[in-house]
């Protein structure tokens, strides 16, 4: 389905029934990644899932956006749709929105997933190591491909002018003022092994919320998949 917000078509889909809840997609992501969720959980509760502006079917920002400008796309959305205090689950830069979204609007619980909060320089550089390294491993056509179709390629060398900038925009902002402003109870579910966003920041940011828990689970940056029927078990005890 499709949306003109903010002069932008926005693709979103809507499924299931009940409590509303909203999910949110990494960078260079697009609804699929969590339709992995969604799909698991869609008999319980309505779900809803967008592709953030400039990725999967969703149009780019005309400007260079912020953290805070998909904040309120994502609020136009929820109020075009109706939506009330919804659940957000986001995953990595959605819930970098999340974090923001969820100390300034109503929302009901919130759970992040390897999501980066603090401002760290480092994470653009270690982004362009691990490729680097993925390159020479034996099977990266495989794995590319993988990648090409349900992480995307903006965040990598065939990012636009635009999503380069707004991705510097992203990684620079540091959020834990807005994170010790949340009052709702948040659940954060973080790999072990997470090198984009590693357990120890899941470890800090646990800290400063005012309601919050971390569940550690093996796995890596993609520990929610890893661990899909144990993650989806957790959200239905927290929901």
């Amino acid at each position: 389905m499709k949306k003109v917000l903010k002069d932008i078509n926005i693709n979103y889909i809507q499924y299931g029934e009940g409590k509303d809840v909203l999910l949110l997609h990494g960078w260079g992501q697009n609804i699929e990644m969590m339709r992995f969720i969604g799909d698991k959980i869609c008999d319980k509760y309505r779900i809803t899932v967008l592709d953030f502006p400039g990725f999967g079917e969703s149009d780019e920002p005309k400007e260079d956006w912020t953290v805070s400008d998909y904040v309120e796309l994502v609020h136009d959305l929820v109020l075009s749709l109706d939506i009330k205090k919804p659940i957000i689950v986001g995953h990595s830069f959605g819930g970098r929105v999340a974090i923001k979204y969820s100390s300034k609007y109503e929302v009901e619980k919130l759970v992040l997933m390897g999501a980066p909060c603090f401002n760290d320089k480092k994470d653009l550089d270690l982004k362009t190591k691990i490729l680097k390294g993925l390159k020479k491993l034996p099977g990266m056509d495989r794995f590319g491909e993988f990648m090409k179709n349900y992480i995307g390629s903006t965040d990598y060398k065939n990012s636009s002018p635009m999503m380069r900038k707004i991705l510097v925009n992203v990684v620079g902002e540091d959020l834990s003022e807005d994170a010790k402003k949340i009052k709702v109870p948040t659940l954060l579910i973080w790999g072990t092994n997470d090198e984009a966003a590693p357990i120890e920041e899941a470890r800090r940011l646990e800290k400063i919320l005012q309601d919050g828990a971390l569940i550690e689970l093996p796995g890596t940056h993609y520990a929610y998949i890893e661990n899909l029927d144990r993650v989806v078990n957790i959200l239905d005890e927290f929901f």
